[in-house]
């Protein structure tokens, strides 16, 4: 993917600039664009990164991951510019070095770490196995959903995608790009189950009640993480210093609050068309 014919989608007016006097940012930290910060993220993955649709149908780019990237560009006096796509490209163009960040609720798995920098934690969360209410009673344990009669999903490069083969190597694994495809599947009953992580999860099942989360998936690292473009030290080091403060502060608190409550409300997850609006096919939730 050339990230120069991505359109940007700038943070609309919740996400603009902090009137505040933004700190100077470190002569020593370079970034992909002078003075700014290109954050890659996917826009499927509430409440971490999403489109809150206004009364007007207006979509504008939120979730906690962007309230965090704001922060992180204010604390680094920097502007924030924020490519939207899916989940497989951030990871590429994070490795190709075409953007500073990746944010999209990253796992820092070890497999990962030879194409990116990984941040300290921001979010400690988990796992889970999702299906829908008629078929609950079919998975009371991981080792049930192990199955070769069952369709399971999980979202494309993910850790989930990991989690699926790891827990259920007999049954029929798919892979689609976005959690939406997963949901989708899931309630149309083409899907038995799919794994994903517990926030999404949970976000999902406030606007659609037929999903069941029936249970807790076991990973070693249950957190999320920034992904950081490999061999930028000091950028590093300047995403882990606004971290700590936003969650000294208080502000990934509040980040988490706002971002919950525009999730349960109306939301379009996936890339906007070119024109920068909800292509028709897809309505909003």
């Amino acid at each position: 993917m050339n990230l120069k014919k991505i359109t940007a989608i700038m943070i609309g007016a919740v996400m603009a600039v902090s009137m505040a006097v933004p700190a100077m940012a470190d002569d020593k930290v370079e970034t992909v664009t002078d003075g700014k910060l290109t954050v890659a993220t996917s826009p499927d993955f509430a409440p971490y990164e999403f489109y809150s649709i206004d009364e007007d149908g207006n979509p504008t780019l939120s979730g906690f991951d962007m309230d965090l990237a704001q922060y992180i560009a204010d604390k680094m006096g920097l502007e924030l510019e924020v490519v939207p796509m899916d989940f497989d490209g951030v990871l590429s163009e994070l490795s190709q070095k075409n953007v500073d960040l990746g944010m999209a609720g990253l796992s820092p798995d070890p497999a990962r770490a030879d194409a990116m920098e990984f941040s300290d934690l921001y979010y400690k969360g988990g796992q889970s196995f999702v299906t829908v209410k008629d078929k609950a009673d079919q998975f009371k344990t991981l080792e049930d959903a192990n199955n070769k009669d069952y369709s399971i999903g999980a979202q494309t490069g993910s850790i989930q995608l990991d989690l699926a083969n790891e827990n259920t190597p007999d049954a029929d694994i798919v892979p689609l790009p976005k959690v939406t495809d997963l949901i989708t599947e899931l309630l149309t009953g083409k899907m038995d189950g799919a794994f994903i992580e517990t926030a999404v999860a949970e976000s999902y099942q406030k606007n659609y009640p037929d999903l069941e989360i029936v249970c807790d998936v076991p990973y070693d690292t249950e957190g999320s993480a920034i992904g950081v473009c490999k061999g930028n030290e000091e950028l590093l080091k300047a995403v882990n210093e606004a971290i700590a403060d936003a969650l000294d502060d208080g502000s990934m608190d509040k980040f988490i609050a706002d971002a919950t409550e525009l999730a349960a409300g109306q939301t379009y997850e996936g890339t906007l068309d070119a024109n920068g609006a909800v292509p028709e096919a897809d309505d909003a939730e």
